[in-house]
């Protein structure tokens, strides 16, 4: 989700306030230390958390980042209430976290609301950072020659995985569910998403990234990131005015273009005084700031240019990929990559409310059938994928499906733009975080099963046919 998108309710309720600035300014002041309690409180959560999760998954043989996810929804929404955001009906008094910050400091309810609101922005924007450097650390671990090697079997990928899905969902919904045109367009917009942080954590921590299957999966899911944006564009005109916005889709196409070559351009001349720079450079942080500073650059580009910030910082780590510097700066973004990227993780699992699974709530057994719906279509439409791969031999099919199946936070952010656009009614709208919840979880050890033990013919890319 954009940074854009995360500040705007903060800057909406400030200056809706009818506040002096001056008093303002002394209040968010006096509050700032409360902020920054609040905040190490929730990181100290979310830490011991994602290594209490990360450890157990461990020992039951199950991919790590699964138990950062359950770990999060332990500590968030759906369990603990101690990581939580003002999202929905949740408020300030909901979370123990600022329930014990208000005892302790003394805080009015204006204030604590603040505080509440300053407190998640950050953790917010702190997961952003991390899935930042996770998809930076993914690039420089990647290889770019393999992957474009693979890069016509991934466009081939992408594209069936954003068309089967959308199709079968949308009209699925219209004839089966009878649910309105636009609506059913939208909730089909959602089943096109994949999360790639989710999926390719759990391909490094297997040690498939580099893989045939990998390779493939990582590359579609960043075309598949692309088209999910477009896709939205699309849709999220369609609600508003009834039509689509051909100018806004164009500049999308245009834009997204322009940035994945010059992405390679720009990165060829970095990578080619990347050397020479930190050879000069003698202090502390001569190899890694540099980088750091490149991967933030084009996450920047990616963000103001209305794409996804991830997207540039995979392009930063596949170019410095081919550094001779690369595996020393791998070996130094790990420590800032393992203090930031379970923020990610575990702020993903506590946005989870599984209350949506409780069937005694009305709204959720109307959307418990739909939800079904959602989850085959979301799964099949992704596991049909594998079967388009050609030209390559040995290729694990199902693993590259399974690899494209989890919606993640990219899911959740469809869900939300069609909640507040007023497209989606609440059974559809329950549906849809139902399948993004399943399929987010459901990902991670179906991997570990359909991939097995490394054989010798899933290390390497084979030479395309």
């Amino acid at each position: 989700m954009p940074l854009s998108m995360l500040f705007s309710p903060i800057l909406t309720a400030l200056t809706n306030r009818a506040i002096p600035s001056s008093l303002l300014a002394t209040v968010e002041a006096e509050n700032a230390p409360i902020v920054l309690s609040s905040v190490l409180l929730s990181l100290v959560v979310i830490y011991l958390a994602s290594k209490v999760g990360s450890e157990l998954a461990q020992r039951f043989d199950l991919p790590p980042v699964l138990g950062e996810l359950l770990a999060g929804v332990v500590v968030g929404v759906s369990a603990l209430h101690l990581i939580i955001f003002p999202e929905g009906d949740l408020t300030a008094t909901d979370s123990l976290i600022m329930t014990a910050v208000q005892l302790l400091n003394h805080l009015t309810p204006d204030n604590l609301v603040n505080v509440f609101a300053s407190q998640s922005e950050v953790i917010s924007v702190l997961a952003e950072i991390g899935v930042i450097v996770l998809l930076f650390e993914i690039g420089l671990e990647s290889d770019l020659k393999q992957l474009k090697a693979v890069g016509t079997q991934a466009v081939v990928v992408a594209c069936v995985g954003v068309a089967v899905p959308f199709g079968a969902g949308t009209l699925g919904l219209m004839s089966i569910f009878h649910v309105p045109a636009i609506a059913a367009i939208f909730a089909g917009a959602a089943l096109t998403a994949t999360s790639i942080g989710i999926t390719s954590k759990v391909l490094s921590e297997m040690g498939q990234l580099k893989s045939k299957e990998g390779q493939i999966i990582v590359g579609a899911a960043i075309i598949d990131d692309v088209l999910g944006i477009i896709v939205l564009a699309v849709v999220a005109s369609l609600a508003k005015t009834g039509s689509v916005d051909v100018v806004n889709v164009g500049y999308l196409i245009v834009s997204a273009t322009a940035f994945l070559i010059g992405s390679i351009l720009l990165g060829q001349l970095f990578n080619s005084s990347f050397i020479t720079i930190a050879s000069k450079l003698k202090t502390r942080g001569n190899i890694v700031i540099p980088a750091l500073v490149f991967a933030f650059f084009m996450a920047f580009i990616g963000n103001a240019i209305h794409l996804e910030a991830i997207l540039g910082a995979f392009a930063a780590g596949l170019v410095l990929e081919e550094s001779d510097a690369r595996e020393e700066l791998d070996e130094l973004i790990k420590p800032i990559a393992d203090l930031l990227v379970p923020i990610f993780f575990v702020t993903v699992g506590a946005r989870a409310d599984l209350s949506v699974l409780n069937p005694a709530v009305a709204d959720n057994r109307a959307a418990l059938l739909i939800a079904i719906f959602l989850v085959v279509v979301a799964i099949v439409g992704k596991v049909v994928t594998g079967w388009f791969v050609f030209g390559i031999p040995n290729i694990n099919r199902l693993a590259i499906g399974i690899g494209m199946v989890p919606r993640g936070e990219v899911g959740l952010v469809f869900a939300a733009i069609g909640s507040t656009s007023g497209v989606l009614s609440k059974p559809l709208e329950v549906s849809i975080i139902i399948m993004v919840i399943l399929t987010t979880f459901l990902a991670p050890p179906l991997l570990r099963i359909v991939f097995g033990k490394p054989t010798e013919s899933n290390i390497t890319v084979d030479s395309v046919e």
